[in-house]
């Protein structure tokens, strides 16, 4: 169902613009964003979440579990929630009582919510946020990779589950590599390629624990 409530526009250089968009993206970082929900959860401690949509079997297991522990400890997550995986990602997390922050890859008028992210704003706990105005009503492949870039400018650490080896989300990783940023993936050979660039593995039984620590440790280096 389409979602009717009310879009805020922030201008680039106002109070509620996210200051980190500018030290993370530069030149790149979005003139405005147009918001659906409440707008203070876009400053709150962020982790990123990032998969490519082919994703292997024991991957998407793992993925599910560590979500649920995520939701539990009341983390606030931020992610494109597009592929199928994401979007049964979003439905655990939105089960709980922490905030999340979803990012649209077109303009927010007429994007379809389910009954469970309507509820959610209406719980002052979801956020929907856009770089693209109105009239842009369809996703391309060059507005799924400024989404995605949007999604790791605001997270203070990236969960990467999976990542095709050249794919969208393999790109996003390394520019966020190379400015310095946390990402970590699930120690499985799946991941080879991920944690040889530098994501670190989580280590199994200690997720929550792990995550916190690279949290502190993000922020320290802010």
């Amino acid at each position: 169902m389409r979602h009717k409530g009310v879009i805020h526009r922030i201008e680039h250089g106002e109070i509620d613009y996210p200051a980190v968009l500018n030290d993370r993206l530069g030149m790149a970082a979005p003139g405005c964003l147009y918001t659906l929900g409440n707008t203070a959860i876009i400053h709150n401690r962020l982790l990123g979440l990032l998969c490519s949509i082919s994703c292997p079997g024991s991957i998407v297991i793992k993925t599910f579990d560590v979500v649920r522990e995520i939701r539990d400890a009341g983390i606030t997550v931020v992610g494109s929630f597009h592929s199928p995986m994401e979007r049964q990602c979003l439905d655990i997390l939105l089960r709980g009582k922490q905030s999340v922050v979803l990012c649209a890859a077109k303009g927010l008028p007429g994007l379809r919510l389910g009954n469970n992210a309507r509820c959610a704003i209406s719980e002052n706990r979801l956020l929907v946020v856009s770089q693209f105005d109105q009239d842009v009503r369809r996703t391309t492949a060059v507005q799924a990779v400024q989404r995605n870039d949007l999604v790791a400018g605001l997270a203070d650490v990236i969960l990467v589950p999976y990542a095709v080896p050249s794919g969208k989300i393999w790109a996003t990783i390394c520019h966020v590599r190379n400015r310095g940023q946390t990402v970590f993936t699930f120690a499985d050979k799946e991941n080879s390629g991920l944690i040889e660039s530098s994501a670190y593995a989580l280590v199994p039984g200690v997720v929550v624990e792990h995550l916190l620590s690279l949290f502190n440790d993000a922020l320290n280096i802010l």
